[in-house]
């Protein structure tokens, strides 16, 4: 396989999966922030709501059509660049994205029509059924991509390697939907509502502003601000949970998000650093040019005990070193050559022409099956992530996501004291703030997604195992062509924004009798 059609493939689909992200956390955060509002229509009676609701709905429309729109070049992906991953486990990643597809996505699109278009058609309670059924089923999406997702993570309740199929079998479906893909959709939509309510008081301190629909941005402004925090308190939590099994099932990725070579006992966590980029694996060289620690903090991350034992880099490659589970961790070179192993046994047993010879094969690929993905690496220096660009990014959501916390905090406090309104470098600030949101939502799909390279599935397949094998040409190709197609859809959706901000909230008759 030319590496240039491994690298261009992962492009590609880096590029569509970046672009959908930008989508995605504004319809799930937005969209809950809507339904609150709506909501608080129903209660009161009040129309400002209505009207507030109705006009971060039209926000929510613009963008959930372009959402659909990449999320189905994504997955269509799956087939033309990474149809030999879609072979050897598409019997177990395809059962959540097949449900995803019946049940989520058919509920929100039924439902969100109503939502659109029923005001004045249906009751009320009819309707804000629908506006709940639609953010629910954009929810469930979420639900099903992100089991799949956390899967290629953290692989569960497969059974018995086919070896004449040369693929994984589901075994176990309830066992996919493990406390790994649970606690990952935690984070990644209630982080969402962060980067919804980001977009909602930005766009409302715009108004502010202009001295425009001040009452409508005020009480947009109190929702997101309180939705908001609670958004990134509970991202903290499942954060730190998501941590804990990253550091038990993930080792790797943790050492590269630390940027830590080697491993010892009560371990700190770098707060603010900068890494020596002339580091390499095994070079005795300090990983850091600078940095400022808190003593012991991740070894308590990582195992709950302060003096708890976290591996580096060095440490997982050699091996030798006792696991969270109790297990002495192999070294990579060795599971390369039992990787190896497997593969030449998985030959022998398809090119063998009696079932005595077959049987023997097989028996000696099963005792070195699960090292079988390993046979795709030619040294164990092969094995270690981009260290850098996962080091940075973890620091980028997580000093960003502090940063939206004081920041929505502060706008709690001076709208309680009525000092919002006059508070115009505030509303300067949560205008400008909007792109830092998501800057960190994307950090945090590069730490979640390249924390795990080299593997498309972690320490089963690796990435240049799981392409398909066409042409370069044909990939770089269409890189540029959906590259254009992207930006064209992702200015097209910002001019549409921007003329709906910037018509503002409408209130008719109809709304007042309604």
């Amino acid at each position: 396989m030319e590496q240039s059609v491994i690298d261009w493939s992962r492009a590609q689909f880096a590029l569509t999966a970046m672009y959908h992200w930008l989508f995605v956390p504004l319809t799930l955060g937005l969209g809950f922030i809507m339904a609150i509002m709506e909501t608080l229509y129903l209660k009161t009676k009040n129309a400002k709501w209505k009207k507030t609701a109705k006009f971060w709905m039209k926000i929510f429309g613009i963008n959930f059509a372009v959402g659909v729109a990449t999320g189905i070049i994504l997955e269509f992906e799956f087939g033309t660049n990474w149809s030999k991953y879609s072979w050897f486990v598409g019997d177990i990643f395809g059962a959540p994205l097949a449900i995803e597809g019946i049940f989520a996505f058919f509920m929100e699109a039924t439902f969100i029509a109503v939502m659109f278009f029923g005001w004045n058609k249906v009751s009320k309670g009819f309707h804000l059924a629908s506006t709940w059924l639609t953010v629910g089923g954009a929810t469930l999406s979420a639900v099903w991509i992100l089991v799949a997702n956390a899967w290629m993570q953290h692989p569960v309740g497969m059974g018995e390697f086919n070896v004449d199929l040369v693929r994984t079998e589901l075994n176990d479906f309830w066992a996919v939907i493990s406390p790994v893909a649970i606690m990952k959709f935690f984070h990644t939509v209630i982080s969402s509502w962060m980067l919804g309510a980001a977009v909602v008081i930005g766009i409302a301190s715009w108004y502010m502003l202009k001295n425009r629909e001040k009452t409508f941005a005020l009480d947009s402004i109190k929702i997101a601000s309180v939705v908001g925090v609670t958004g990134i308190v509970i991202s903290i939590i499942t954060g730190d949970i998501t941590g804990n099994q990253v550091a038990k099932t993930q080792p790797m990725k943790l050492a590269a998000m630390e940027g830590l070579y080697d491993g010892a006992n009560g371990v700190g966590l770098v707060g603010i650093g900068i890494l020596n980029h002339d580091k390499t694996y095994n070079d005795g060289k300090d990983p850091y040019l600078f940095d400022i620690s808190v003593p012991k903090m991740l070894s308590f991350l990582a195992t709950r005990d302060i003096n708890g034992y976290v591996p580096g880099i060095n440490d997982i490659i050699k091996g030798g070193y006792t696991t969270q589970e109790g297990n002495i961790a192999v070294p990579v070179e060795e599971k390369i050559a039992r990787g190896k192993e497997a593969s030449e046994q998985l030959r022998l047993y398809k090119t063998a022409t009696n079932e005595e010879d077959k049987e023997t094969a097989k028996a000696f690929f099963k005792a070195n099956s699960k090292y079988f993905g390993y046979s795709f690496f030619n040294s164990a220096a092969d094995t270690i992530p981009p260290v850098s660009l996962v080091f940075y990014s973890f620091r980028i959501m997580v000093c960003l996501g502090l940063l939206f916390l004081i920041l929505f905090v502060v706008v709690i406090y001076y709208i309680g004291k009525n000092k919002f309104t006059a508070a115009r470098w505030l509303q300067k600030t949560c205008l400008w703030a909007i792109p830092f949101a998501y800057i960190a939502s994307q950090a945090g799909w590069i730490v979640a997604e390249v924390g795990r390279q080299p593997w498309a599935i972690q320490d089963i397949l690796p990435v240049q195992a799981a392409v398909t094998n066409i042409n370069a040409s044909s990939v770089i190709l269409t890189f540029f062509i959906f590259l254009l197609l992207f930006t064209t859809l992702l200015i097209a959706e910002i001019k549409i924004i921007l003329k709906a901000i910037q018509t503002g909230p409408v209130e008719s008759v109809e709304d007042e009798q309604y």
